[in-house]
């Protein structure tokens, strides 16, 4: 059971603090059922769950550690772009990596669909619709979850990781690329 205060990733919401566990709950009243009130780090909103909910994925975000160790390792990632021409089975594979809610597997879906975009730019494309929408909600778990727990803001998380590959594991100091 999570603890008030608590950060944990909620589902494809996101991060979230959990502000509260209680069994008063706006329209459930009389209930004998404990929730917890979260509350989304980038949305504005409150979210009332039961304590032993199954249906919606919940875990704790990862440590500033762990979120080191992810960063540290993406110079050595090699990840394959995939591609063909069924839209559904594009989509399919895109769903099944978000529906881990592992970081890992987040940073490839983000980095596999930056080489599509790349690609894609130098021969005067645009990056396919469900390729995009993919990268944006990668990027949106991912990025929200790393901010948190590096404890730097959601905007600066590609900057910040872009300059400690740079410094720390490639040994440049040109942060521009």
């Amino acid at each position: 059971m999570y603890k008030v205060g608590d950060l944990i990733l909620y589902g494809s919401t996101g991060v979230c603090r959990v502000d509260d566990i209680t069994h008063d709950v706006p329209g459930r009243e009389g209930q004998d059922q404990l929730y917890y009130v979260l509350t989304p780090l980038y949305q504005d909103f409150t979210i009332y769950v039961p304590t032993d909910t199954t249906k919606v994925f919940m875990r704790p975000i990862i440590s500033r550690d762990e979120a080191e160790e992810l960063i540290k390792g993406i110079p050595e990632m090699h990840v394959d772009a995939y591609s063909g021409r069924n839209m559904n089975k594009l989509a399919r594979h895109y769903e099944a990596s978000m529906e881990t809610y592992d970081c890992h597997e987040l940073l490839e879906v983000c980095i596999s669909t930056y080489a599509k975009k790349q690609a894609a730019e130098k021969q005067n494309r645009k990056l396919g619709a469900i390729d995009e929408k993919y990268m944006k909600r990668a990027e949106d778990l991912l990025f929200g979850e790393l901010a948190a727990a590096l404890g730097v803001d959601r905007d600066q998380v590609n900057e910040y990781v872009v300059e400690k590959i740079n410094r720390d594991y490639l040994g440049s100091e040109d942060y521009s690329n």
